[in-house]
């Protein structure tokens, strides 16, 4: 069997050696291309800068301003993915500006975009980065020649100093935001959770009880037409009717429960989860660990969640 290879972790690099490895030569590529990253970076942030605090005295100013705040976010992403691919450098993509303030006014998303960290950052990660990718390009070229035989040294030192600026300034603003991109993310799954729920149900409804109590009607319609004519048969009819009445009220109890089982209110979350768990085709474990039972809310989240 054969295996392709796979970056390695980046928290975990290969260690420098003295032969030029493949690792080596990513790592000098990503180097020689710093200057004209940053050349392009650097222009861009002094023109943002210099354009939008000039203009920021006329009405345009201040939405330019934020528009090449809004394109330092792009230049930031594509120098993560440009780490991620060269480097091997993980970073979490930061949250969408103006995901909050999408029905509110335009002087409340104008100042939401003027006080953005991400793309105040990323101005500052293009600024400097001109004379560090200056820098990095002259070692590294004058070292392919000169000092070769610890270039992967270099290389690697080099290196180290541009994974530490990605990680810097081009990540996310604190672990607040990674955890409401989390949230967003889990919030999504209940959604689908309860569609697929809604769905279930109507579908239930429709091909179970509905259809039961069709019939039911049905059949008493017909009882009915019977009870002078046939007594006996609109007797018996009305038996198999009251028959279909008790299957359709345990079809309806059994789908109520699916809805918030009653062991769920009554017991908690602890016996809910273990119900469901009994139930399973595969072995399955449930371990519980709450102080407190949390809302009724919180548990029906869970409740379907896990369901």
């Amino acid at each position: 069997m054969t295996m392709s290879p796979s970056l390695p972790d980046p928290d975990r690099l290969p260690p420098a050696r003295f032969a030029l490895d493949r690792w080596t030569w990513r790592e000098i590529a990503y180097l020689l291309a710093n200057l004209p990253v940053a050349v392009v970076g650097f222009v861009y942030t002094v023109v943002v800068i210099s354009v939008g605090a000039g203009l920021s005295v006329t009405v345009i100013g201040l939405p330019l301003l934020v528009g090449g705040l809004q394109g330092a976010r792009l230049l930031g992403r594509l120098e993560r993915r440009r780490a991620r691919w060269v480097l091997g450098v993980r970073v979490e993509e930061p949250s969408p500006l103006g995901r909050g303030h999408r029905d509110q006014g335009f002087f409340v998303r104008l100042w939401a975009g003027l006080k953005d960290p991400v793309g105040w950052r990323a101005l500052l990660y293009g600024f400097i980065r001109l004379p560090w990718g200056v820098l990095t390009f002259a070692v590294t070229l004058v070292s392919l020649f000169v000092l070769w035989p610890v270039l992967p040294f270099i290389a690697r030192g080099l290196t180290a100093v541009d994974r530490a600026m990605v990680r810097g300034l081009l990540s996310p603003s604190d672990e607040l935001e990674r955890r409401i991109a989390e949230l967003e993310s889990d919030r999504g799954v209940v959604v689908d959770t309860a569609a697929a729920d809604l769905r279930r149900i109507e579908r239930d409804l429709h091909d179970g009880a509905q259809a039961r109590l069709v019939a039911l009607a049905m059949g008493l319609g017909l009882a009915k037409e019977k009870l002078t004519d046939d007594p006996e048969a609109a007797a018996r009819m009305v038996d198999e009717a009251h028959g279909e009445i008790k299957v359709a009220l345990q079809e309806l109890r059994d789908l109520a429960r699916g809805i918030h089982p009653a062991v769920l209110t009554d017991r908690g979350l602890d016996a809910a989860l273990s119900a469901i768990a009994s139930r399973c085709t595969v072995p399955v474990t449930v371990e519980v660990d709450l102080v407190s039972r949390p809302a009724e809310a919180i548990e029906g989240i869970a409740y379907f969640t896990v369901s």
